[in-house]
């Protein structure tokens, strides 16, 4: 049975981009980024292509392509068109799907939809949380507020330094399963996230499997 695994943030900047390629790598799945605000020229579905190196994933369009680098609510003001959750259609594919949010989970599509709006029961959340100060706070509400809604969280992904007491208060307080962290690499290409899609695909199948 296919799966779709929807990528947010305790916040923007976290690395949810390249988590999303490696999650997309290790299961060879298809990837969507619903709405990508700024960054025309090199979108995160553009990043995402060039660091995937399987030849099984798509890359969908994404729903909105909006120009300003900022909240999707804003910047579709500006570009004068209204995001409606329930409108954007997910692609149509025979084979799992990515799914990557925009900022954190609570940043604002309209006056009254989040981007946890975009998010569906059936949905396996992966959380991104990277160390810095106010991380704590931050990922903790992010998955108070997704079980609030009573959303399928898969795991949480660390991102960036080796910080052990977070990590460890975060899993402690969470319970919620830990997949592994994505160390501050010098770069990141198609070998590194491969070596990470590889590392993280026996966690990948036992959450699965569970």
């Amino acid at each position: 049975m296919n799966q779709t695994f929807f990528i947010t943030g305790s916040s923007t900047e976290v690395g949810k981009t390249i988590a999303s390629a490696i999650v997309v790598e290790s299961l060879q799945s298809d990837y969507w980024k619903p709405v990508q605000a700024g960054e025309l020229h090199n979108t995160d579905t553009d990043k995402v292509r060039r660091l995937v190196s399987n030849q099984k994933s798509k890359f969908h369009s994404s729903a909105h392509e909006l120009n300003g680098f900022m909240s999707p609510h804003a910047a579709a003001e500006l570009d004068e068109v209204v995001i409606s959750a329930k409108k954007i259609k997910r692609p149509s594919t025979k084979n799992n799907l990515v799914i990557e949010g925009a900022g954190g989970l609570i940043v604002p599509l309209n006056d009254t939809e989040t981007v946890a709006d975009l998010i569906k029961p059936t949905d396996k959340v992966i959380v991104v949380s990277r160390h810095y100060l106010g991380s704590i706070n931050h990922t903790l509400l992010t998955i108070e507020s997704l079980k609030q809604r009573k959303l399928d969280i898969f795991g949480i992904l660390f991102s960036g330094l080796d910080t052990p007491s977070t990590e460890q208060i975060i899993a402690k307080m969470s319970g919620v399963p830990i997949i592994g962290r994505i160390d501050e690499e010098p770069y990141f290409d198609q070998n590194v996230v491969k070596q990470y899609a590889e590392d993280f695909h026996t966690v990948f199948n036992e959450l699965l499997a569970q």
